[in-house]
Formats: structure tokens, C-alpha cells, sequence
């Protein structure tokens, strides 16, 4: 029999955590782009989705499959390969040639198209050279392939995305276990037999997320393939919105690549649930590297050199001999303009990213609730989310939100404040924020998850709060890792072209855009010291990726 004055519990459970509540509102705006090109897909103001079936969207899906396809096969193929040899050979050049490798990531891959065109086009030295030698007059007398399409658009964007893959099969390969391809030789295995019966199988997880990786950043790109005449997904968004000015029908072709993007993943995931392997608990033997003859030695120098040369050193040489030769476009109109803005708005995103990630991370551990968790994995969709798609779905809600706002302090003030957020960096920062939070959130959980508990909860126990506790505690611990992701921000950000095309302020530019409006003026002089600029910063901050792995 129950007692008539006992008190009832208060309800805990549905008491309010800041924490908790905290991470669902970062985990909410994370989601708000993606959720909004959804809506707008299936509520356009003119549904012309009928016409794009019948018109421009077999051939934009088609092409944006040849591309992916394209430029995974070759990145996985140039990424397996040169780790392969790295990893498990000695053969000249191959300590430097290691880190060498993963240059092309500081290159973005319209930087390489501007190159390749400028150095193969009909007015190119290549052309010039050969009707010079050959006494040609004109392009009719002779057939030289045509740069602008489709193949050389996967050569380029390949050569610059192989470092994915090559990255995290090299660290595959690494950490195999040296006993396995000790049998595999004594059962009479050779060179290739040991790739593809041990290695590769073994790797295969590793492959195969680089590659997917890869094949993401391919439908990403929007300046290589308009500069190369590609019609893609990508650039059918700005075809349909900006030109045609229907944003139903460009969310309903972001849609189409949301549904991409998804099956890749899953293939990925798929892949890598059918092929698990574990490592013994006890210590395993490493990989000893195999010292190869003098012949195949510099053979596997020059297989390596091969990716370097074509998708760092070539760009890298031609925008350095632009820049170095007409010195004068360092002084041009806008220059440091476009330099001012893109530290301020890539700045701005680099802290804001990797502080709400931060928060999220620490407030679902100390939270510990199942919804927060259940959501962070989600948040990181945006880095898979093409800048296009993150364009449409931040300029839509916030535009609307924009107006609410100012016809609000219209009526209260008298006073038309014009768009706020859109109208200035806002949408931009926020955007960069939605693209690369899966950065900062993965380095913040990999850092927080190596503090041993007993260090925080010492803390608590002298009174500190979880605010001070983290103050105190983790981001002391965490400085290394909070650096290297607000480079890593701070990097993609600055090369990032899509958003910012669709969500800078009139008469704003950074580096990528201008790069990217004097290339297609064709005046590459001019956007070459824009390019080194973007380069070298990519460069620094490969070089930490490398110091930092090579620490490990």
C-alpha cells in the first residue's frame, strides 16, 4: 500500500542541461543547410523538375558519374600505388618523396586546370614550339587533343585528390604486420602476388574511405570543370538558379547529389563492414622495407616523382612563373583586398568552426544524453555536402530570416536596415562553418578522448565546474590538436570556390574568386599571384599534416 504523504521524486530527467541544450542548437544549425535544399526541392515555387528530366539533367548526371568514376579510379590507383611502394620499399629519394606526395593537396583543382590550359592551349609554349619546329600555320594543319574536356578534367582534379588516398593507405600499409608478408614470401609469393593477396585485402578499408573521399571532392568542384566546358551537377546549381533563377529546380539537382553523395558513403561503409581484420593483442613484428635492385629502384623513384611532378611541381611552376615574371600584377587593384578578405572571413570561420565543435563535443560528453550523441555523427554530413548545395541551403533560410528581421526593426525604428546577414559575410562565415565542421569535431573528439578521465574529474572534485574544468584541464592538453584544425579550417576555407561564388557580398572577393574571375577572362598573369598566395598557404599547412604524421 502506497503512503498518501510520501513526495514524489522530483522529474530529473526532464530538467534542462545547458550542455545538452547547447549541443542540439550547434547540431541544429549544422543541419539547417541541408534540411532547407530538402524542403525547397519538394515545395518549389515552379516546379520545373519535369523539364530538367527530359532536358539538361541526364546529361549533368551522366557526366558527374564519368567524373566520379574517373577520378577515383585514378586517384586510388596513383594513391595505392605510390603508399604501396613508400611504405614497403627502399629505393632512392624515397624518405623525401614520402611527404613529397601529399603537395598536390596545397593545390586546388581549378589552379591545376588554369596551368594545364595555359601550358597545352593553341597559344600555350607547347603549341607555339611545335608549329614553330614543324612550320605549321594554324590549328588546321595539325591535331593536338582538346584540352577543355572531360578526360583532361580527370587527369587534373585526380592528380590533385590522389593524396587522400594515398594518406591513409600508407598508414595501412604501415601498420601491417610484418610475420604475413614474411609467409606469404616463404610459400613462394612474389612482389605483385604479395599486393594483391596481402596487402591490398588488408588495406582495402583504408582504400576504399580515401577513395570515396576523393569521389566527394570530385562532385565539389565547380572551377576546373567551367573552366573545361564539363557540365556537371555542379554546375547545373549555378546554371538554374543563377541564370535561370528558379531555386526550386537548383535544390531539386542538389538533391540528386545529396542522394550521390549518400551512396557513396554507403558503399563505403558497406565495404568496410564485409572486410574487418583485427590485430593480435601482442606486440606484432612491423613491416621491414624491402631494399629493391638499382633498376627497379629508380623506377619506383620515378613512379613516384610522376604524381609530384604533374600535381604539384607543374602548376606550382607555371603560376610561379606568371607571378615572378610580371611583377607588376603583385601591385594590381584588389590584390590585397582579396587578401584582407579572405583572412578575415576564412579567420572567422576557422575560429567559429572549431569553437562550436569544441563545445558540442565537450557538452555531449559531459552531458552524456542519448539524443546529443545520437546527432554528432550527423553534423559531420556537410563536409560530404558539395559548397554548392551548403550555398543554396544557407542563402535560402538565412534571405528569408533576413527580411523577417528587417521589416521587424522597420516597423519598430522607421529605419530599413537592408539584409544583415546575407548582405554581408555572414552567410559566408556560416556556410565555411557547415563545410568543415566535421574537421574541427573530429579533432576535438580524438583530442578530449586521449585526456585521461582521473585529470577532469581531480578537478571537479577541487570544485571546479565543466566550464572551468575545460579552461583549465583540457585546452591546455588540446593546444596542438585545436591548432592544427583551425589550420586545417583555415586552409580549406581559403580554397574553397562554389560558396563562396554564391554567398560573397557585391564587390567582395577573396583569393579563390579572383583566381577564378581573371581565369575565366583569360588573363592567368593576373590571377597567378592570387593562386602562389593560395598555394603557399596549402603548403604550410601540408607540411604540419606531414610533421605531424611522421611523429606518430
Amino acid at each position: 500500500m502506497s503512503d498518501g504523504n510520501a513526495q514524489v521524486p522530483p522529474l530529473r530527467w526532464y530538467r534542462p542541461d545547458p550542455w545538452s541544450v547547447g549541443a542540439l542548437v550547434v547540431a541544429a544549425l549544422v543541419m539547417v543547410p541541408i534540411l532547407a535544399v530538402v524542403w525547397l526541392a519538394f515545395n518549389p515555387t515552379d516546379n520545373i523538375w519535369p523539364h530538367l528530366m527530359s532536358t539538361v539533367l541526364p546529361r549533368y548526371l551522366g557526366n558527374t558519374l564519368v567524373l566520379m568514376t574517373g577520378v577515383g579510379v585514378l586517384a586510388a590507383m596513383i594513391g595505392t600505388g605510390t603508399a604501396w611502394l613508400v611504405a614497403m620499399h627502399e629505393f632512392p629519394g624515397r624518405r623525401w618523396l614520402s611527404w613529397a606526395l601529399l603537395m598536390p593537396l596545397a593545390i586546388p583543382a581549378y589552379v591545376g586546370a588554369y596551368a594545364l590550359v595555359d601550358f597545352l592551349d593553341y597559344a600555350g609554349p607547347v603549341q607555339t614550339a611545335l608549329r614553330g619546329a614543324m612550320g605549321w600555320t594554324s590549328a588546321a594543319d595539325y591535331a593536338f587533343p582538346d584540352i577543355r574536356s572531360m578526360p583532361a578534367a580527370i587527369l587534373v582534379i585526380g592528380l590533385s585528390l590522389y593524396p587522400y588516398v594515398y594518406l591513409l593507405a600508407r598508414a595501412a600499409f604501415s601498420e601491417q604486420s610484418g610475420a604475413g608478408f614474411e609467409v606469404a614470401r616463404a610459400l613462394g609469393a612474389g612482389p605483385w602476388a604479395r599486393f594483391l593477396r596481402v596487402g591490398l585485402p588488408l588495406a582495402r578499408p583504408a582504400v576504399a574511405a580515401g577513395t570515396a573521399v576523393a569521389m566527394m571532392e570530385a562532385v565539389n568542384d565547380f572551377g576546373t570543370v567551367d573552366f573545361f566546358g564539363v557540365q556537371t551537377l555542379t554546375t547545373g546549381i549555378f546554371s538554374v538558379w543563377l541564370s535561370g533563377g528558379n531555386a526550386g529546380g537548383a535544390a531539386q539537382i542538389a538533391c540528386v547529389i545529396l542522394v550521390l553523395i549518400a551512396g557513396l558513403v554507403a558503399i563505403e561503409r558497406a565495404s568496410r563492414r564485409r572486410r574487418r581484420f583485427w590485430q593480435a593483442a601482442r606486440a606484432q613484428r612491423p613491416v621491414t622495407r624491402t631494399t629493391m635492385t638499382r633498376k627497379a629502384g629508380w623506377v619506383a623513384t620515378l613512379a613516384c616523382l610522376l604524381p609530384f611532378g604533374a600535381g604539384f611541381a607543374f602548376p606550382a611552376g607555371v603560376m610561379a612563373w606568371h607571378a615572378l615574371t610580371r611583377t607588376e600584377n603583385w601591385l594590381a587593384p584588389g590584390l590585397a583586398e582579396a587578401v584582407a578578405n579572405t583572412v578575415l572571413v576564412a579567420g572567422s570561420a576557422a575560429l567559429l568552426t572549431v569553437g562550436l565543435a569544441l563545445f558540442m563535443v565537450y557538452g555531449v560528453r559531459m552531458a552524456g544524453r542519448t539524443v546529443p550523441r545520437l546527432l554528432m555523427p550527423i553534423t559531420g554530413v556537410g563536409y560530404a555536402a558539395p559548397g554548392a548545395v551548403l550555398g543554396l541551403g544557407v542563402l535560402i533560410p538565412l534571405a528569408a530570416l533576413d527580411n523577417r528581421v528587417a521589416d521587424a526593426i522597420l516597423a519598430v525604428t522607421g529605419h530599413d536596415p537592408g539584409l544583415i546577414l546575407t548582405g554581408g559575410i555572414g552567410a559566408l562565415v556560416f556556410a565555411y562553418t557547415v563545410r568543415f565542421f566535421a574537421i574541427g569535431q573530429g579533432a576535438a573528439d580524438a583530442a578530449l578522448g586521449r585526456i585521461p578521465p582521473s585529470l577532469p574529474l581531480a578537478a571537479r572534485s577541487l570544485g571546479r565546474g565543466p566550464g572551468g574544468t575545460l579552461r583549465a584541464i583540457h585546452l591546455p592538453l588540446m593546444r596542438g590538436s585545436v591548432a592544427m584544425a583551425l589550420l586545417l579550417v583555415f586552409v580549406d576555407a581559403v580554397k574553397e570556390l562554389p560558396a563562396t561564388l554564391l554567398l560573397r557580398p557585391f564587390g567582395f572577393d577573396t583569393l579563390a574568386t579572383r583566381v577564378h574571375d581573371q581565369a575565366s577572362l583569360e588573363r592567368l598573369e593576373a590571377a597567378a599571384p592570387a593562386a602562389l598566395v593560395i598555394t603557399l598557404v596549402g603548403l604550410v599547412a601540408v607540411l604540419l599534416l606531414a610533421r605531424a604524421d611522421a611523429a606518430r
